[in-house]
């Protein structure tokens, strides 16, 4: 893993996150990358990012705490099921964003209102996952060069 890379990488994430929340309609490009990196990484580096991006999603939400806790838990599940799907088909990518947005935002939701701190509406939420899967995989390939991560082997021909 390059870990320069990732840390400029988030913090343009983060910086473009914070920009667009001024919007009723955006992606949310904090849980694209947890999704990118639980299927493009292994297991141990998808766990750390997972913590890592739910920390710069903190930094710039509500309450601390909550997204890091759901990003973790979330994108380390997601990085375990790769292992048992392919989850590099673009299919795959969609459906699994739209079910880490709505189960982080679930599970964030959750722990703010443990916090008693504001919860976030059901049909935004909604909206997040699916703006966020329309975009996801588009960001995929420019993530992929940017981090060197090799998609596909050479492979000899007879």
């Amino acid at each position: 893993m390059r870990w320069i890379r990732f840390a400029v990488l988030v913090c343009l994430a983060t910086i473009a996150q914070a920009t667009l929340s001024n919007y009723n309609l955006r992606p949310d490009l904090l849980i694209i990358l947890v999704v990118f990196f639980a299927i493009y990484n292994n297991t141990t580096d998808a766990i750390i990012t997972s913590f890592i991006l739910g920390f710069a999603a903190d930094l710039i939400g509500i309450t601390m705490g909550s997204q890091m806790i759901s990003f973790g838990i979330l994108g380390t599940a997601l990085s375990y099921l790769n292992h048992v799907f392919a989850l590099r088909k673009v299919p795959y990518q969609v459906t699994s964003i739209i079910a880490m947005t709505i189960l982080a935002g679930f599970c964030t939701n959750i722990l703010n209102s443990l916090k008693h701190a504001g919860t976030i509406e059901f049909s935004y939420i909604l909206k997040t996952a699916i703006f966020s899967a329309i975009v996801g995989p588009f960001l995929f390939l420019p993530c992929t060069w940017w981090m060197k991560i090799k998609t596909h082997r050479n492979r000899r021909r007879y």
